[in-house]
């Protein structure tokens, strides 16, 4: 009988590691909520749909998905593989178009973009933080204080 070792992805979660992640989708979820429930445009335009439809279901799934597992690593050669935390580029380029956009959406008020701005680079920075040392987001809360200002941007009250 032969003894392999142990799948190099195979590890044991950091504690509070659910319940980290699962705040995170909540947040997710909220913040998505709220820029479903910006105004759109009085005509039809492309920035619009892209508003209501693609950008809050980027948060979503950036949020949602987010995988500690699929975090930078030294490869066996001593080159870094880049990880993606769980997420797509295609969601990352999404989040990270919105400061780009947002001049095109001129129905909404300053502080709502500035907001969205806010929830996008929150999202894409909560990606980066798994990215980069999930251990140490996880451990020591800062994933959780990243959820609490997604939290904060995407309320209901801010930038009515």
């Amino acid at each position: 009988m032969l003894n392999f070792p142990a799948p190099a992805d195979a590890r044991e979660p950091w504690e509070g590691e659910g319940e980290a992640l699962a705040v995170a989708a909540e947040a997710g979820l909220r913040a998505a909520a709220w820029v479903r429930s910006l105004p759109g445009p009085a005509v039809a335009c492309p920035i619009g749909s892209w508003l209501a439809w693609e950008l809050p279901e980027a948060i979503e799934t950036a949020m949602g998905s987010l995988d500690p597992s699929d975090e930078d690593a030294m490869g066996p050669d001593g080159v870094v593989v880049p990880g993606r935390g769980g997420v797509t580029e295609e969601v990352m380029e999404t989040l990270m178009a919105v400061p780009c956009v947002l001049s095109e959406a001129d129905w909404l008020s300053a502080e709502q973009q500035l907001c969205l701005v806010a929830v996008a680079s929150v999202a894409a920075g909560c990606v980066r933080l798994v990215v980069t040392d999930a251990g140490t987001a996880i451990l020591h809360g800062l994933l959780a204080r990243m959820c609490a200002s997604l939290t904060y941007a995407s309320r209901p009250d801010a930038a009515g």
